[in-house]
């Protein structure tokens, strides 16, 4: 009997690739394939029931070069910092489903803090494709550089003009959100639809849901009713795509994905009511489109933010910023992948001249048997337009000049 047992399980181990083979691989918990042959994945007869555990690492060598403006020499304050070597994520976590119908996703982020450690953590119910609901912590609705499953990105860094913080009048420094939304903890209601019976059927998708707002570091309910709109002072968003090739895997690049075709089309947009310490209200639309063609992958998105005072600020003024960024790929072999990136970033706001423009240059070398991808990047930013040298000097602070990362990334 014990001889049975051993057997049982070794075959369930050995599942995993033939699924690869039908279903292509599965991103949606957003951290890596669950059905890809990484590890290995436990899975019964009749695909119902799915448990994949995994280790997600990545280590890094950064270097950053800062101008000299915001720097006091009285102090000896250098040039070069926030270099050495880094952690962004050590993940360990499971994921999979059960009963054919719920999907569940846990990852702990050892390299995090405070309530960053929780990466993510969501139960999925599924009444069909098309109708799906999702509850917990995970990635909000917005814009393709965040959706992109982790570690499937094209860059070792996402795109400046999503994360750097805004620039507003001295004054009100304290209010400095970014155009970019990560994890949070809400409900979504979600899913997918076919439009034809085509092999390559044109699909539908979209994403709709409340949040906290407050990000990923806070994992606790501290939120109110809103003063001025006289609603529960949270995150509304929404996401609609299409996909006129079939699905569209969230991926910038992967070496087991160098055939076929997808496209998507995306716009988002939501209103984060009583955001910044319940001090602001900011609305935030995007548009997106990318593509993986054989070996290549391309992508552009554009995305704006509008920033409204609450009524207890007593501030009149209204901030507008906005962004955008493509970028190209392609896999010279099945272990080398190449790319460019054009980024933009109104930082200071529209009322105010000047911009950062940031091109930055990848090279990805995968070592496939060992589950290994070794990434080298460089980054500019350059400043264009601004009226004044006080503007020019202020527009980047905090970001350096010359920045290049060296990244090693292992999956299991």
């Amino acid at each position: 009997m014990r001889k049975t047992y051993i057997l049982l399980l070794a075959a369930l181990c050995a599942l995993p690739l033939a699924a690869e083979e039908k279903q292509g691989i599965d991103m949606e918990n957003g951290v890596l394939g669950i059905a890809d042959d990484r590890g290995f994945t436990l899975q019964s007869r009749d695909s119902r029931f799915i448990f994949k555990p995994y280790l997600f690492l990545q280590t890094r060598g950064q270097y950053n070069y800062y101008d000299d403006e915001g720097l006091d020499k009285a102090y000896n304050q250098d040039n070069v910092a926030n270099s050495g070597f880094s952690v962004p994520y050590a993940i360990l976590g499971f994921t999979g489903t059960t009963f054919g119908r719920l999907d569940y996703n846990l990852s702990i982020n050892a390299a995090g803090s405070g309530g960053n450690v929780l990466q993510q953590g969501w139960v999925d119910y599924r009444l069909s494709p098309a109708a799906r609901f999702r509850a917990g912590k995970f990635k909000t609705p917005f814009f393709h550089a965040y959706l992109t499953t982790l570690g499937e990105t094209l860059f070792p860094c996402l795109p400046t003009s999503l994360t750097a913080p805004v620039i507003m009048p001295y004054s009100l420094n304290a209010v400095t959100p970014s155009i970019g939304m990560g994890f949070d903890l809400g409900f979504q209601f979600h899913g997918k639809m076919k439009l034809n019976r085509k092999p390559d059927s044109w699909m539908m998708g979209y994403e709709v849901g409340l949040w906290n707002g407050s990000g990923s570091s806070v994992n606790t309910a501290t939120k109110t009713l809103s003063d001025d709109a006289h609603i529960p002072s949270l995150l509304y968003a929404g996401r609609l795509t299409f996909m006129p090739w079939g699905n569209m895997p969230a991926t910038q690049g992967n070496s087991k994905m160098l055939k076929g075709r997808h496209m998507l089309f995306g716009v988002s947009g939501g209103i984060n009511v009583e955001s910044e310490s319940e001090s602001t209200n900011d609305t935030r639309l995007g548009l997106e489109w990318s593509m993986l063609y054989g070996r290549w992958y391309v992508a552009a998105e554009a995305y704006w933010m509008h920033v409204s005072f609450t009524q207890r600020q007593k501030i009149a003024e209204n901030y507008n910023y906005w962004g955008a960024y493509g970028q190209v790929g392609y896999f010279f072999t099945k272990s080398l992948q190449a790319g460019f990136r054009y980024d933009f970033l109104d930082r200071n706001g529209s009322g105010r001249d000047g911009f950062l423009n940031m091109p930055a240059a990848v090279v990805n070398y995968y070592i496939n048997k060992c589950n290994l991808k070794l990434s080298a990047m460089y980054q500019y930013t350059g400043r264009y337009g601004h009226k004044t040298q006080l503007d020019r000097d202020n527009d980047d602070l905090g970001l350096s000049t010359h920045a290049a990362t060296l990244q090693l990334q292992y999956s299991f």
